[in-house]
């Protein structure tokens, strides 16, 4: 979803599988393409994921928006993302239809899946996600492209879908909006440690209250300037220190629907891994 053009070589090609990308469950999965591989047309996003424990690689807020709705599933398990298919197959299913397989300067490209999702449902313990903004689909290669998808996941037996803009709620994209619009806000980890402490503590003891009102409390009693600590607390939740059901509205969330994760675990996984 929303990739600018680019290419890799045979050479690349060796090398990415020898790094296992595309290979891997949970924790240790590493998907095919990272956001420091694709050029983005538009956001892209490094994201903790509570279930798998690892740094999300999402190319778009489409991607994010999917990402996170997958991710509050009660019955997700793994969500593998930038999933990459065997070249084999798909170079076959073009053979097949007539299709040109994507080459990009006479070398064959590896096709690949936004997400792939284990699930505990019995009819769909294993499905695949393709993510296109609907304008997308008014072109033919693109249209083309999917199809080879579609047949490769047909083969494996199992389910895929296509979701677009228009299958996401809209307050989704509010809420992304309002959380990721501060991405490029920098913050010391000395910094992050104290918010999380701090936030935490007023959190949990106040559980009953909306994010706003408690967040209204705390500037008025710390004499902060009105919008300071609500300012504070979405930088928190943009980073993944706690997290929600984002079908919620902003607006809306209470303190008693804000999950926290371990701190040590996401600065491990952000700011070490990768």
């Amino acid at each position: 979803m929303a990739k600018k053009r680019y290419w890799n070589t045979e050479a690349k090609n060796a090398r990415w599988i020898k790094q296992r990308r595309g290979q891997g469950v949970g924790s240790e999965y590493k998907p095919w393409l990272s956001v420091r591989d694709v050029p983005s047309e538009g956001r892209s996003h490094r994201v903790f994921g509570h279930l798998t424990q690892r740094t999300h690689h999402l190319l778009s807020d489409l991607e994010l928006a999917t990402f996170l709705l997958l991710q509050w599933r009660t019955s997700t398990l793994d969500i593998r993302e930038q999933f990459p298919l065997d070249i084999t197959i798909t170079k076959q299913l073009c053979n097949e239809t007539g299709i040109l397989h994507p080459a990009i300067n006479g070398v064959p490209q590896f096709m690949s899946t936004d997400f792939v999702v284990n699930s505990k449902e019995k009819d769909k313990a294993l499905f695949a996600v393709q993510v296109k903004d609907s304008s997308a689909l008014r072109d033919a290669r693109t249209v083309e492209k999917l199809e080879i998808e579609r047949r490769f996941w047909r083969k494996k037996n199992t389910p895929w879908y296509l979701v677009t803009e228009k299958e996401i709620p809209a307050v989704v994209f509010k809420n992304i909006e309002w959380l990721y619009s501060l991405q490029s806000q920098e913050l010391s980890l000395d910094d992050e440690s104290q918010y999380f402490n701090f936030y935490s503590k007023q959190i949990a003891e106040n559980f009953q209250l909306t994010v706003i009102d408690i967040c209204k409390k705390i500037d008025i009693a710390y004499r902060l300037e009105l919008g300071e600590s609500l300012f504070q607390l979405r930088l928190l939740l943009a980073r993944r220190y706690f997290h929600f059901d984002i079908s919620i509205p902003y607006s809306k969330l209470r303190c008693s629907d804000l999950l926290s994760e371990s701190f040590d675990t996401v600065v491990e996984v952000l700011h070490v891994s990768g």
